[in-house]
């Protein structure tokens, strides 16, 4: 598994473990996050090819939908998943699986898990936060902040935030794919990604181009602790976890391998190097995977350092759907409403054959706007439909599937294709 896969951005994407017993639970309406680098927010899979959804088909039928989670899950070989989806007709959480492999502990809606990518979120917010302040502006040069950035002085925050810099991946190098499999403990510090991104050569003129690149993400975090002087855990508690009450919600330090209780173990296929071409398993690999003679690696207690501003968060179920209702305009507000609107329109196309769209520090995908993320053990997605006031949540904790794809994205568009007409 590759490191660049863990943190990718998927567009809702369209087995050998069996699930065990999988549960539903109703919920009340809801009040008034080794990886690949894509050039495009289809992450490890083919994007959804259904068109933007446009009425919601009512009334809700939990069942269909639990039954919908429960079989893609399944043939996705996931040991365990979770779903929670709020709607105007009401919402429930499922669950399938156990929260180890071949264990006997069911999956809860509470369980935590590593969020992945869903974390830029956090930082965009805070750096847009900045911006209201005064304190940052979005056409800053990043060299005013940066001046060891290469072609800095033409890369705007803007740009970070758009994935519109140039600035080369870090998670794309054979160095640190090979590091995460001979030391998966090992402490990454920030200014170690940046000086590998920083010794390639950049990958297009500053908004020439889209290309998914953490290095712009950790860029941001990095920048956000120096206009803060205080640390990037503390600012996100400060402006982000605290006011919306995302008590089940961390960002760990860099020593930091545990995984708060309740949790879902992660488990992964292969190595990081070993899949540096494709996140799908080679095809001797994948038969024995199907098999059940080749079997997974746990990757619960790695350190995600590497990740850091770009994907190394811890959050649940309900905190990720509060959290993705904000980050869409829906109750607490984290911007003023100006900035919210341009935050949301933000988001440009791609490339001109994807449906997805990447704005500053957010994903749209369809008519939902979110993220997705993907450690090597784990895969969720985020999205909150402003037009029909609909939050969907989704995880999986055996990332990439041994097919290549995003399992939570694959549910994900399962779900979405049954709720709109």
């Amino acid at each position: 598994m590759r490191a660049t896969r863990s943190t990718t951005i998927a567009v809702l994407l369209l087995g050998a473990v069996a699930l065990s017993a999988c549960t539903g639970s109703p919920g009340s309406a809801p009040a008034s996050e080794s990886p690949s680098s894509p050039t495009a927010p289809a992450g490890d899979g083919d994007a959804g090819a259904a068109a933007t959804p446009s009425r919601l088909v009512t009334p809700l039928d939990q069942d269909a939908l639990t039954a919908i989670f429960e079989s893609t899950a399944e043939e996705l070989g996931q040991p365990g998943a979770a779903m929670l989806l709020r709607t105007p007709e009401g919402g429930f959480t499922a669950t399938c699986g156990t929260t180890t492999r071949g264990g006997s502990t069911p999956v809860s809606a509470e369980d935590h898990i590593r969020i992945g990518s869903n974390t830029k979120t956090w930082t965009g917010t805070v750096i847009l936060q900045l911006v209201q302040e005064g304190r940052i502006a979005l056409g800053d040069a990043v060299s005013t902040f940066r001046p060891d950035v290469p072609n800095g002085q033409n890369i705007t925050i803007e740009q970070l935030l758009e994935m519109r810099s140039g600035l080369a991946n870090y998670t794309d190098t054979y160095e640190l794919n090979a590091g995460l499999d001979a030391e998966p403990q090992r402490v990454w510090k920030p200014e170690e990604l940046l000086a590998m991104a920083f010794a390639l050569p950049p990958t297009f003129a500053p908004g020439a181009a889209y290309q998914y690149s953490n290095t712009n993400t950790v860029l941001l975090g990095l920048i956000a602790e120096q206009i803060e002087g205080k640390p990037l855990a503390q600012i996100f508690h400060d402006r982000l976890f605290g006011p919306l009450g995302l008590t089940e919600t961390s960002f760990p330090a860099i020593d930091d391998t545990d995984l708060p209780l309740p949790r879902a173990d992660g488990y992964h296929w292969w190595t990081n190097v070993g899949t540096i071409s494709s996140t799908k398993l080679p095809p001797d690999l994948l038969a024995q995977a199907q098999a059940g003679t080749f079997q997974p690696t746990d990757s619960t207690l790695d350190n995600p350092s590497w990740a850091w501003s770009a994907g190394a968060g811890i959050s649940t179920l309900d905190d990720l759907a509060t959290w993705v209702e904000a980050l869409g305009g829906k109750g607490t507000p984290l911007l003023n409403p100006e900035l919210q609107r341009s935050r949301l329109n933000s988001a440009q196309p791609v490339a001109a054959d994807a449906p997805g769209a990447y704005g500053w520090g957010i994903a749209k995908m369809g008519s939902f706007y979110g993220h997705t993320g993907e450690l090597p053990g784990y895969n969720s997605f985020m999205g909150y439909d402003p037009a029909t006031d609909v939050t969907l949540v989704v995880w999986a904790n055996l990332a990439p599937a041994a097919n290549g794809k995003g399992p939570a994205d694959v549910i994900a568009q399962a779900l979405v294709k049954a709720l709109y007409e």
